[in-house]
């Protein structure tokens, strides 16, 4: 998070109408919505949870069992049963 003095991005109105609210104080201003990108979108990482989930997803149909699974992938049972009962195709 970067800091930016307001007096040089904000115009001198809003800045007093601000200070009705806030005095000498940091405030944080969120981005809007349609900016925030998805968790691991820009590192790759969602997608290879989705390969690998689907790499289970397969080996599950394939008799597979949820312990087998679960020692392969270095995941819980209860992980791999969210991963293989899911409706993700």
């Amino acid at each position: 998070m970067r800091y930016t003095n307001a007096t040089k991005v904000l115009p001198q109105k809003l800045i007093t109408e601000i200070q009705k609210y806030v005095q000498g104080e940091t405030l944080y201003i969120p981005k809007p919505k349609t900016e925030y990108m998805n968790w691991g979108s820009l590192s790759g990482g969602r997608r290879l949870l989705e390969q690998r989930n689907t790499e289970i997803r397969n080996a599950f149909q394939n008799r597979s069992s949820i312990e087998q699974l679960a020692k392969e992938f270095f995941l819980s049972t209860e992980t791999i049963k969210k991963i293989v009962y899911s409706h993700k195709k």
